[in-house]
């Protein structure tokens, strides 16, 4: 490692909520993990909801980022899973304890004792960072850095949130269309869905961007769609959603709310949740979802619309996101190949 720089550039979030653009020591990989070289990394909402104090007690300083794309550069001790010069992604779980009872129960996004990449580790708005090599990805060749980003967040929160729904779907409706709708609206249609997407009241802008990308009908969260739904998908951290996805799936359908975070769920009759219809969180991801998604994706193909924003523009990118004016994923380019 003697080859390697002393310092990197990194955006580093502090008590301000402000994030600023800093020169801090490279880090060096512990055991079981690797040092990775920074090409590229996804933007995503959970980072803007570590930024506005909406998701608690993150590790600070901190540097944000758990969508990454990089290549190894070297490895800690026992760490031998991947070579030097190979392209991994890291994703947003970062680590689990494996003893727990969730784990124990192969349910490792509900481990008792996580870490979380860009939140309670440092991620990839920055040149270097390390990893659990356990928990890093190869990726599929099929994708250059910046197409491959958005996969390792909105691509994999999206497919499992998608799995959820239950295998006799038809007819899926999609409220909020960002990142991660554009990303499974694609697997969906591959699959054969009718896909109906909702987005805020007037934004055609949306609709057609989701008309586009898949969607066989596209109007505003508040109307009923011209079909009754099997199973709808909520992306947006509106909690008010919940409900009028309620109002439009069928008798033993279900909502599965894919954010993790998400403002409070106002109080509604009874009789929308009867009829055995179901109401379901996604919690992180595990590391089979990845291996599937990524796997199915080059077959798809799955192919995100993407802005592209440099390393110095973070706090820009999420600034645009926070506007609800970035159709797609937002990635900050951070070295070529």
């Amino acid at each position: 490692m003697n080859h390697l720089p002393n310092t990197m550039r990194a955006m580093l979030l502090e008590a301000s909520r402000f994030l600023h653009l800093a020169e801090v020591p490279v880090p060096r990989p512990g055991p079981g993990q690797v040092l990775i070289k920074l090409r590229a990394c996804g933007v995503c909402h959970t980072d803007l909801h570590i930024v506005d104090g909406e998701l608690p007690n993150p590790k600070l300083p901190l540097i944000l980022g758990h969508q990454i794309v990089g290549e190894v550069v070297a490895c800690g001790p026992g760490a031998e899973r991947f070579q030097t010069g190979e392209r991994v992604g890291v994703p947003w779980l970062g680590g689990t304890d494996g003893t727990c009872s969730a784990c124990q129960r192969g349910q490792e996004n509900l481990c008792d004792h996580p870490t979380f990449t860009g939140y309670t580790v440092d991620g990839g708005f920055a040149e270097y960072t390390v990893a659990d090599e356990r928990f890093c990805f190869p990726l599929p060749p099929a994708y250059e850095d910046i197409e491959a980003a958005p996969l390792l967040c909105a691509g994999l929160i999206g497919y499992r949130t998608y799995r959820m729904a239950g295998d006799h779907v038809e007819r899926l409706g999609i409220y909020g269309f960002g990142a991660a709708a554009h990303l499974i609206a694609q697997v969906a249609k591959y699959e054969g869905k009718r896909i109906y997407a909702f987005t805020r009241p007037g934004d055609r802008a949306a609709q057609e961007f989701a008309l586009q990308h898949g969607a066989d009908w596209a109007g505003d969260s508040t109307t009923k769609p011209p079909e009754t739904l099997d199973a709808a998908l909520i992306f947006a951290p509106v909690g008010a959603l919940v409900v009028e996805a309620l109002k439009a799936v069928r008798k033993g359908g279900t909502v599965v709310c894919g954010g993790i975070h998400m403002s409070d769920i106002p109080a509604f009759s009874y009789s929308l949740l009867w009829e055995e219809r179901v109401i379901r969180s996604v919690a992180n991801l595990t590391r089979r979802d990845g291996e599937e998604f990524l796997a199915l994706a080059p077959r798809v193909p799955v192919k995100a619309q993407i802005q592209v924003f440099p390393l110095e523009e973070a706090g820009y990118a999420l600034d645009v996101m926070r506007s609800g004016k970035l159709n797609g994923a937002a990635v900050l380019q951070i070295a070529s190949t």
